[in-house]
C-alpha cells in the first residue's frame, strides 16, 4: 500500500489531531432489555465508551450488574452514547472537571429522577466509568 500523503501533510494533520479539543462530556450506557441506565462524565467520553465496550466484551467490567446484562442480552442490546458535551472555553484555567460534575449531576436529575445522583453511576477513575 502507497502512502498518498506527502510527510509535511502527515506531520500537519497529525499536529491537528494532537491540538484538536476533546470530547469532554456525559455518557450513557443503556440495556433496555434489561432496564439499564448508567451515567458517567469524562474528559474523553468517547474513549471512555470505547473502554467500557471492549471491559464488557472481554468480560471484566467492573459494574457487575452491567456486565451481567451484557452476558445475557449481548451486545446488539446495549447503546453508548455522549448525551451532553462541553464547548471549549478560552480560559485556560477553567474548571472543565467541575462544569462536567454538574452536568452529570443534571442528566441524573433528569434520566434517573428516583435515584441519587451517587447511586446513579459506578465508581469514576481518571475521568469517569459506567
Amino acid at each position: 500500500m502507497t502512502d498518498s500523503l506527502s510527510p509535511q501533510a502527515r506531520r500537519e494533520l497529525t499536529r491537528q489531531y494532537k491540538q484538536a479539543f476533546p470530547c469532554m462530556g456525559v455518557y450513557a450506557v443503556r440495556c433496555e432489555a434489561a432496564g439499564l441506565l448508567r451515567l458517567g462524565r469524562s474528559r474523553n467520553a468517547e474513549g471512555m465508551l470505547n473502554r467500557v465496550r471492549f471491559e464488557l466484551a472481554r468480560g471484566g467490567h467492573h459494574d457487575k450488574a452491567v456486565q451481567a446484562a451484557w452476558n445475557a442480552h449481548g451486545a446488539e442490546a446495549f447503546r453508548f452514547e455522549v448525551i451532553d458535551r462541553l464547548r471549549e472555553r478560552d480560559d485556560p484555567a477553567y474548571d472543565y472537571d467541575a462544569e462536567l460534575e454538574a452536568m452529570l449531576i443534571l442528566w441524573t436529575a433528569e434520566l434517573q429522577p428516583s435515584m441519587p445522583p451517587a447511586a446513579s453511576q459506578a465508581p469514576r477513575q481518571n475521568g469517569g466509568a459506567a
